[in-house]
């Protein structure tokens, strides 16, 4: 029950509610028109008791059918003295006429021969030797009950189903505003022009919550400005002193003359000042497309020409781990891209596969129906799974990663980049290998982000 919509619950509960009030209101009407029906027909027997034993005649004071009514006069020893509708029996017990010959009234209902349906029989005392039997059949008392019974069994859930439209309706009507809500939430971002959600005309309880949800938009868009800010000026910041560190230990190695373990750590700080670099321009390349204004300037470039000149960037790299490059484009694709950032993008995923796959690493490039696939696959182990679904994220690491070090960046700007671009990038299959592919138009798009 508790998965149901909201709504679907709302007219479940009116329902219910309208099935018991329903049921309590049938079930008081009915024992409130049993009790006066009885009582009238109990009134009828105490006027014709009481005018057969004031005439001793058991025809006195008949007005009903004799079908549905009788009376008899009751002698010594529950002889019949006088009877209507062909009664020669005596309608009381010994156990009975004794009780009402020592005074009491007596009042019972049963089946009597010759009445149609049960009776109500009503027995007194006349006088020292005579009792009066008076009874009347209960058939139109059982009829009209029966007929209350039938109107509550069609009309009842007929006014269920009604109850439950109009409750669903009302429902549906009241939670409009908050459908309309999370329509705008699917939509809002923490931009500064995210938009809001929007507030119902009624000061309500959902308007409250709509207003406290702004607010903490508002809330989270400051914190999140902040932490741009941050990112785009610490990044920014790290430049200068990496490059000046960079430019120093180049000098140092360039002097010469150091021990084999000295020049190992000048190597090792000259690749560590690489990585601070790299990792400051991600930084701020993120900062940018979180802001929404990653420049973005496209050019139709040769697909072949742009892999090998990042072939080339890592040929060092990958001759020294013993890994092999290799570029595999059709003739003539070319592709509309900004060149920096798409170079960055492509060298983020050589990296990767240099650094945490196996085998020969192939840059690619196919046309596919007005656009172009560019791909980086080695011969590793894969993704692993549980981080696949989440490998575009910033930060995100499997262990392996841990084990050879990164930030978890690299392809969270290979998805920036191509997002900037209108493109898409993914993870193609989940191994043996990885192979991440970028799909870019083949032609200059009239809009682009621009600086």
């Amino acid at each position: 029950m508790s998965r149901l919509p909201i709504r679907v619950r709302l007219t479940a509960a009116i329902a219910l509610a309208m099935v018991l009030v329903l049921t309590a209101s049938g079930v008081f009407v009915y024992l409130r028109l049993e009790a006066d029906l009885t009582e009238g027909v109990d009134a009828g027997l105490e006027a014709r008791a009481a005018a057969v034993a004031a005439t001793g005649q058991a025809d006195a004071g008949a007005t009903e059918d004799p079908e549905e009514g009788f009376a008899q006069v009751l002698g010594p020893g529950g002889r019949v003295a006088g009877s209507t509708a062909d009664l020669a029996e005596p309608v009381l017990t010994k156990a009975e006429l004794a009780q009402v010959a020592a005074g009491e009234e007596l009042m019972v209902e049963r089946e009597v021969e010759g009445v149609e349906a049960t009776a109500r029989v009503l027995a007194i005392q006349a006088s020292a030797r005579q009792v009066v039997v008076v009874g009347q059949s209960l058939e139109d008392r059982d009829e009209t009950l029966a007929g209350l019974v039938a109107s509550f069994a069609v009309g009842g859930p007929i006014a269920v189903l009604l109850a439950s439209l109009l409750g669903y309706a009302v429902a549906t009507a009241g939670l409009r505003p908050v459908e309309a809500m999370r329509r705008r939430a699917s939509e809002v971002s923490l931009s500064p022009d995210g938009g809001s959600l929007p507030l119902p005309a009624a000061h309500d309880e959902v308007r409250r919550l709509g207003e406290t949800l702004n607010e903490m938009l508002d809330r989270l868009r400051a914190s999140f400005e902040r932490e741009r800010r941050f990112v785009a000026d610490a990044s920014h910041e790290l430049r200068t002193p990496v490059a000046v560190v960079k430019a120093e230990v180049e000098t140092a190695l360039r002097a010469g003359g150091h021990d084999p373990e000295v020049r190992e750590g000048l190597v090792a700080a000259v690749e560590e000042c690489d990585r601070l670099a790299q990792l400051a321009e991600d930084l701020l390349v993120l900062a940018r497309s979180a802001e929404g204004a990653l420049p973005v300037r496209a050019e139709q470039l040769d697909a072949r020409e742009l892999l090998e000149g990042v072939r080339q960037r890592f040929a060092a790299r990958a001759a020294e781990h013993g890994r092999a490059l290799v570029v595999e484009a059709d003739a003539g694709v070319t592709v509309a891209a900004d060149p920096i950032r798409l170079r960055q993008a492509l060298g983020n995923l050589v990296d990767n596969a240099l650094r945490h796959g196996g085998g020969a690493v192939v840059l690619g490039a196919r046309a596919a129906a007005g656009s172009v696939e560019l791909e980086v696959r080695d011969e590793g182990p894969g993704f692993d799974h549980e981080l696949a679904p989440r490998a575009f994220e910033r930060f995100a690491r499997g262990d392996g990663a841990r084990a050879h070090g990164g930030a978890g960046l690299g392809l969270a700007i290979v998805r920036a980049i191509a997002e900037a671009h209108g493109a898409t990038a993914e993870i193609d299959g989940m191994g043996p290998g990885a192979r991440v592919v970028i799909r870019l138009p083949a032609q200059v798009p009239e809009a682009y982000h621009s600086v």
